[in-house]
C-alpha cells in the first residue's frame, strides 16, 4: 500500500453508509443485509479500515468478533472495487493482524469464496482439523 492511503482502528471513522452499501449491495455474503443489523454488528464489533490519505474517503472495511483473549472471527472484509489490485486488501488485513497479535489470540478464523491466495501469504492456512467444526445455519444471506 503506498502513502495514498491510511489504515485505521477507529470506529468512529467508518462511513456506516458506505459499508452498508458494500456489503448488503456488492457482497455474496450478506445481499440485502438491513442498515440497523449492519449498525448493530460495527457497534458489537472491532472495526477497520483503508482510507484515502486526502480525501479520507473510505476504500475498504472489514471488522473483527473477538472475546479479545483466545477466539477472533475476521469478517465483513470488504475492498472497494475501484482501488482493488492496489494492495488494499493486503494491508487492511496485515493491519489488522499487527492490531489482534498484541491479544495472544489462539486462533483467528475466517471464511472465504475468493479470496484465499491473499489470506495465505498471511498466514491463514485451512482448517487443521475440519471435521473437528460445526456451524448452524439460521438466518442466511442476513
Amino acid at each position: 500500500m503506498n502513502a495514498n492511503y491510511r489504515f485505521s482502528s477507529d470506529t468512529a471513522e467508518i462511513d456506516r453508509v458506505q459499508v452498508h452499501r458494500w456489503i448488503s449491495e456488492q457482497s455474496y455474503w450478506a445481499p440485502e443485509r438491513s442498515r440497523s443489523r449492519q449498525d448493530a454488528a460495527i457497534d458489537g464489533s472491532r472495526n477497520f479500515g483503508i482510507y484515502d490519505s486526502v480525501s479520507n474517503r473510505q476504500v475498504a472495511y472489514a471488522r473483527v468478533i473477538t472475546d479479545g483473549v483466545t477466539f477472533a472471527w475476521l469478517c465483513d472484509v470488504f475492498v472497494d472495487p475501484t482501488v482493488r489490485g492496489h494492495g488494499i486488501g493486503k494491508a487492511l488485513i496485515a493491519g489488522i493482524l499487527e492490531e489482534c497479535d498484541p491479544l495472544g489470540l489462539r486462533r483467528i478464523a475466517l471464511s472465504t469464496n475468493d479470496a484465499h491466495g491473499l489470506y495465505s501469504n498471511l498466514g491463514f492456512s485451512t482448517l487443521i482439523a475440519p471435521e473437528t467444526w460445526m456451524e448452524r445455519i439460521v438466518n442466511p444471506g442476513v
